[in-house]
């Protein structure tokens, strides 16, 4: 069955956008990243929505599935709610000033299409630097876990730091400068539309070497938070806008969101059972493949 979205123009069938975003969010939540950075490019270049609804469009999707991974993380028990709600604290107010960037000097396809090959660019060589660094740390040894991964101990916290236990190891950030970070990453994210959570991710695990199994949850909540505050920001800035579409398409974004909802959840449970080493290279891939397409195309 074909359908055609009114807002958005994209004339497809019902299944494939629910079945994209199920295979994709499957594999990105285990990182946790809602697979709303590879949607964006998928409803660019195959759906031919290249408006500036596209953005707030994909934010949609993020939140009616990243609720399926924090589930799924949640009944895992490997959610550090510390780093949630400073992702959460630093990045909402950052949306806001990225979809201002977005809707005043990025309309113009051609040049978002510049700025998303950049970003994809830059998450894809911190992605390989984290692989080389884990390579390099495990002397050679076998990547995949031994033991079941457990849930996450001892939890405290300060002002200025993090620790927890997670497998017989202790951990530490410092949580003002994940507040800024996660600011930063706002604003790329409102601009993006992807709700930051493909920026920070890949930061709080080569940067912070916190372990992905614990962190993913954390960030697909910050994702949720961020993209809530994006989509009202896009739906509400609309009439301000009247020469371009803005306005995002709540029914292809709710679509994309039913798969991408199952997809996280199933990617949360399964997580425990895959070497983070492959899901990173296979990111990285992907990633990299996304944003020469975007650079070299004109």
């Amino acid at each position: 069955m074909e359908i055609t979205f009114p807002i958005s123009g994209v004339h497809t069938t019902l299944w494939l956008p629910p079945l994209v975003a199920f295979c994709v969010s499957f594999f990105t939540s285990m990182v946790g990243i809602s697979g709303a950075f590879l949607l964006l490019p998928f409803q660019m270049s195959v759906l031919g929505f290249v408006s500036p609804a596209v953005s707030g469009t994909n934010l949609i999707f993020n939140i009616v599935a990243a609720p399926g991974g924090i589930i799924g993380f949640l009944r895992e028990k490997r959610m550090v709610w510390p780093v949630a709600w400073i992702v959460v604290a630093g990045s909402v107010p950052g949306i806001v000033i990225g979809g201002l960037i977005r809707l005043r000097c990025l309309p113009d396809p051609r040049h978002f299409k510049i700025f998303v090959g950049l970003v994809l660019l830059f998450i894809g060589i911190r992605l390989v630097l984290d692989i080389r660094r884990d390579v390099i740390k495990a002397n050679g040894q076998i990547a995949s876990i031994k033991q079941p991964v457990q849930g996450v101990e001892d939890v405290n916290f300060s002002w200025s730091t993090l620790t927890y236990r997670f497998q017989s190891q202790n951990y530490s950030c410092s949580l003002p400068s994940i507040l800024g970070l996660s600011l930063l990453v706002g604003v790329l994210g409102g601009v993006y539309g992807i709700g930051g959570g493909a920026i920070i991710a890949p930061f709080l695990v080569a940067i912070y070497n916190l372990p992905i199994y614990t962190i993913a949850g954390a960030t697909l909540i910050g994702t949720f938070a961020t993209s809530v505050a994006g989509a009202g920001f896009y739906q509400f800035a609309a009439p301000f806008f009247p020469g371009m579409r803005v306005q995002p398409d709540w029914m292809l974004g709710i679509l994309f969101g039913l798969g991408g909802c199952c997809g996280t959840y199933v990617g949360a449970r399964t997580q425990r059972y895959v070497s983070s080493r492959w899901l990173k290279l296979l990111l990285a891939l992907l990633i990299l493949f996304v944003s020469a397409n975007y650079l070299t195309v004109r």
